[in-house]
């Protein structure tokens, strides 16, 4: 709704509404503008026509879908995100110098148009990240073969990782991790070995991906796509 405006008066009302110059008409007139001037005045105040709405919240990425009803709850993240890539190329990003982090909680949801994974973290610093899809997943360290539900394997490797005992922080040691996803098949946690974490999520597809982080507190968040 447009906003109260109060009539334009001067040389050009009068062109429109020409009125007699005898002084008392003119003192006759003069006295209903100004009681009609502050009667819209009055009526404007501070309060906004009925209808109208304030939106206070913060505007939301529009290269980043929206959160569905049906993410679960324990998922979190941002909708602020980067937009998806147009491949499948391995996203990879550098850690701080002073990096040393442990992963404390690994999460999994789905929302519209994509299905997100939660790697936690606390510790000193922000971790860094190279994620990229693998023909297979074998476990650092020993090399032997890990399986992974899904027809498309994504090796999440965290750089800038400590050992609990270095950082204080009790690491993650559950899975596999699932939780209603439509292209997420699980998330296997492998192990913390010589600064880096890994861990593979299985995908139903070799579909596009992102990875970004958010801090308060550190989170690594890998997206990945539904099938068109």
């Amino acid at each position: 709704m447009a906003p109260w405006r109060t009539p334009a008066w001067g040389p050009e009302a009068a062109k429109l509404h020409p009125v007699s110059t005898r002084p008392r008409t003119a003192a006759l007139l003069l006295s209903s503008l100004l009681a009609a001037a502050a009667l819209l005045s009055g009526c404007g105040g501070g309060e906004e026509p009925a209808g109208s709405s304030t939106d206070t919240s913060a505007p939301e990425s529009t290269g980043s879908p929206a959160s569905s009803t049906s993410a679960s709850a324990t998922d979190d993240g941002s909708t602020a995100a980067p937009p998806f890539p147009a491949d499948t190329a391995p996203d990879t990003g550098d850690a701080s110098s002073d990096a040393a982090v442990t992963v404390s909680d690994i999460r999994v949801g789905r929302h519209d148009g994509f299905d997100r994974v939660v790697f936690e973290v606390d510790g000193t610093g922000t971790p860094g990240w190279d994620v990229r899809y693998v023909d297979q997943a074998f476990s650092q360290g020993s090399g032997d073969a890990v399986d992974v539900a899904g027809d498309a394997v994504l090796q999440v490797t965290l750089t800038g990782a400590a050992y609990p005992f270095e950082t204080g922080v009790e690491e993650f040691t559950g899975g596999p991790v699932r939780g209603g996803t439509d292209v997420v098949t699980e998330v296997a946690w492998d192990a913390t070995f010589e600064g880096t974490s890994v861990a593979f999520v299985g995908t139903a597809a070799t579909v596009p991906f992102r990875v970004y982080q958010l801090t308060g507190p550190t989170r690594v968040v890998v997206e990945v796509a539904h099938r068109g």
